[in-house]
């Protein structure tokens, strides 16, 4: 057979007869199996309708024939479906289901699947080339029975062709067990920025949201929570349990964190927390108690602050062994020995510094704070009036206790619209 293109569909071979070397019909192409994992893609296996009901045969047990059929190779037989097979039928597991389209960053539903025949040391291997979205997977499957095979394709020709690349493809699979029997995965997902990821959530039904977001590395998957917005993000802390979403919230920005967990039952909050590690849990609880509308409801506890006597060396050592968001830090802070602020320096100035100046060299003439207690319209002022990346918060002492961040200013401003 030939590695060309070919219009070789699901919705063709369905009901293509299968024949044994004598030529007698054994059955009918009912379904295809398609592995996962080091599979991806392949053709594995065939379900057949026959007389004695549905049997399954191997990809490589059958070849191609001139006339379009299929025919069983040499000795090989149909053996019973078992129920257990670890594979996904492609007609009964992906046709007008919803998957996800990584190089698209978009749910879509599949309405065909093109497949294609490779030849490879003399043996056809059946491949799956790219599914069909558009409105040509839609015609083919409309007409599939009413038009001999060649008058189908002619037909479905004439409109636009939509498809994705197996490559592209993330599947859904709201079964955790047959989750990982598959080998069910979302490394690609796991790639897209979180605003992406973030949009495709939204997209998804209920428990498409659970399983996709579970599957997902926790770090990744909070930085996807962080963008959904607030109602969603309720709605899905609700459903997880509570292990798996304290994981989650453990790698959230603690502000978000404290603001997510504000919003829920009290029960549900005390039963996340529970499950998180005591210095994260610490962390969040501070912020619970702080107003949400205050500038110490808007901080985040994560930044780096250095003694005020320090060297720039000093400083770079506590970036290297930073533990939060090291994309959000713009700046350092200067502290004496009781945490008194003291000074801020822009993360630009340190880099162009030698490692042994003084920190407090560097430091800016004057800076801005706010109080702990301060309206976040007040902070907000402040961002706008001083051009500000990030935003001290200190208490009655003049102690640093947090950070306002530019993000965390512009959720509020789009939070009033």
């Amino acid at each position: 057979m030939s590695n060309g293109k070919t219009t070789l569909t699901l919705a063709t071979m369905m009901g293509t007869p299968v024949t044994g070397a004598d030529g007698r019909l054994c059955g009918r192409v009912k379904d295809l199996a398609v592995g996962t994992g080091a599979d991806a893609g392949r053709i594995t296996s065939l379900a057949l309708k026959t007389r004695e009901g549905t049997k399954m045969v191997a990809a490589t047990g059958v070849r191609p024939t001139a006339s379009g059929t299929l025919e069983l190779r040499e000795g090989v037989e149909l053996q019973p479906l078992l129920g257990g097979e670890d594979c996904i039928f492609l007609r009964r597991d992906l046709l007008d289901r919803q998957i996800i389209d990584v190089h698209g960053r978009k749910v879509v539903r599949v309405n065909d699947v093109d497949l294609q025949w490779f030849t490879q040391d003399g043996v056809e291997d059946l491949r799956v080339r790219e599914v069909a979205v558009g409105l040509r997977g839609a015609v083919r499957r409309m007409l599939q029975g009413a038009l001999p095979v060649n008058a189908l394709n002619a037909v479905a020709m004439r409109f636009p062709a939509k498809v994705i690349p197996w490559d592209f493809v993330d599947l859904i699979e709201v079964d955790p067990a047959r989750r990982v029997k598959l080998k069910i995965g979302h490394e690609r997902l796991a790639q897209l920025h979180p605003s992406d990821i973030a949009d495709i959530l939204e997209d998804l039904a209920p428990a498409e949201r659970e399983a996709v977001l579970t599957t997902l590395n926790e770090e990744v998957a909070a930085d996807a929570l962080e963008e959904v917005e607030p109602k969603l993000q309720k709605s899905l802390m609700e459903s997880l349990d509570s292990e798996v979403a304290a994981g989650i919230v453990e790698e959230m920005d603690p502000s978000a964190a404290a603001d997510l967990l504000a919003e829920l039952p009290e029960s549900r909050s005390e039963a996340i927390l529970e499950e998180m590690d005591p210095e994260e849990r610490k962390d969040v609880e501070e912020l619970l108690e702080f107003r949400e509308d205050s500038a110490a409801g808007r901080m985040t506890t994560e930044y780096v602050a250095v003694a005020k006597t320090g060297l720039v060396a000093d400083a770079v050592r506590a970036l290297r062994e930073f533990d939060g968001d090291i994309e959000s830090v713009t700046e350092i802070y200067l502290i004496d020995d009781k945490d008194v602020l003291e000074g801020v320096i822009p993360l630009g100035r340190l880099v162009l510094a030698e490692a042994e100046a003084r920190l407090d060299s560097l430091a800016e003439a004057r800076f801005v704070s706010c109080p702990a207690d301060a309206r976040e319209q007040l902070v907000a002022e402040l961002f706008d009036k001083y051009n500000l990346r990030a935003l001290p918060v200190v208490d009655n002492e003049a102690r640093l206790v947090g950070v306002v961040e530019a993000d965390h200013v512009i959720s509020f401003l789009r939070g009033r619209q």
